[in-house]
């Protein structure tokens, strides 16, 4: 069972083993796989530390049943035999009853990736080493909730994680090290995050030996203010795809939006035979740039169908090729699924 608050005795917490007391952070599957690797670095026989305890968010209704479950941090660990009595799960980190407890550990080191959650100073005081984020971005860019879509529907080519201090003001404590990656024109959100926080556990398990030791603290980089960009989190409003827009505008947005909140495009089906049409709302799962449109070879509004996929037209004489598509209420299925679907129905954008 796990707790929102917990109560042990002092000296159980306080073991006599000289290592490292470390705290992990952290909420959605992601953080439960730097999770792992912590636990699997803290288990090898000349480990520097031990996880002693694990902040998540609290347990909430994630399926279609609305079956209350705890965060997949939280199951991550007590499927690794954790115990549940040091899983803390506060509405809020800055809560006395958590931090009185919390503080009760007497934690050296606090490592955050994806918790979800404001830390108060009152908690960033508590570890004697400080806390630690693994942030999927290239600090000082993409400070926020959501760096990953946002670079990604920027079509930025270069990306990467740093492993920084937490301060109070957002992401913008010092940094310990980055990691550069390129990103593919076709990589959607879901697989970069995985990406990212797998090199940012790799690189915080690299630099625990200094951030223990201190010395990570006195070369670390402060962050150029100048030079930061914001990272907003992503609102459902902005999930609406406006053909009016450049392709490669559009296919971003796909890319950046995949698995949540997702994308969404409204077009009318017309019967040829009858004149009658209606709106279907898709939800638009990939795409790609379409390099094969001429002006004169498609209408402004015309949908085709060519070589698997939908091509729409959109701004500036640009034209996206989309290959999956979802129907309200039905499972994904490739642009010929679709169009067959449509049995000599018509296609045009709104």
């Amino acid at each position: 069972m796990i707790r929102r608050f917990c109560s042990f005795s002092v000296t159980a917490s306080s073991s006599t083993s000289k290592k490292k007391r470390l705290v992990f952070l952290g909420s959605p599957q992601v953080s439960a796989s730097v999770l792992d690797a912590l636990f699997n670095a803290s288990a090898a026989p000349d480990s520097l530390f031990e996880v002693t305890a694990i902040v998540t968010q609290p347990p909430s209704g994630r399926d279609r049943g609305r079956k209350v479950m705890p965060s997949p941090v939280a199951q991550h660990a007590l499927d690794r035999g954790f115990p549940s009595d040091l899983i803390f799960t506060p509405v809020k980190a800055g809560e006395e009853t958590f931090l009185f407890n919390f503080k009760s550990l007497e934690p050296d080191l606090c490592v955050t990736a994806a918790y979800g959650n404001i830390l108060p100073t009152k908690f960033l005081n508590i570890p004697s080493k400080g806390t630690v984020n693994i942030h999927p971005s290239l600090l000082p860019l993409y400070r926020g909730a959501a760096p990953v879509q946002r670079t990604l529907q920027d079509g930025v080519k270069e990306t990467g994680v740093s492993l920084a201090y937490t301060v109070r003001k957002l992401d913008a404590g010092p940094v310990i090290a980055r990691e550069r990656v390129t990103i593919d024109d076709q990589i959607k959100a879901p697989d970069l995050l995985d990406l990212l926080f797998d090199l940012g556990s790799k690189l915080l398990i690299c630099e625990l030996p200094s951030i223990f030791d201190g010395s990570a603290s006195g070369r670390a980089e402060e962050q150029d203010d100048s030079k930061a960009t914001l990272a907003p989190k992503i609102t459902p409003e902005e999930s609406w795809l406006s053909f009016d827009e450049d392709a490669q505008v559009l296919h971003n947005k796909v890319r950046a939006f995949a698995g949540w909140p997702g994308t969404r495009a409204r077009l009318n089906v017309i019967d040829p035979s009858s004149g009658e049409s209606s709106i279907i709302e898709l939800k638009i799962i990939s795409t790609r740039i379409y390099g094969g449109i001429r002006r004169q070879d498609i209408e402004a509004n015309d949908v085709l169908y060519t070589k698997g996929s939908l091509v729409i037209p959109c701004g500036g004489g640009t034209a996206l090729e989309v290959l999956e598509v979802q129907l309200p209420g039905k499972r994904a299925v490739n642009a010929a699924a679709f169009w067959n679907g449509l049995r000599g129905r018509m296609l045009k954008k709104l």
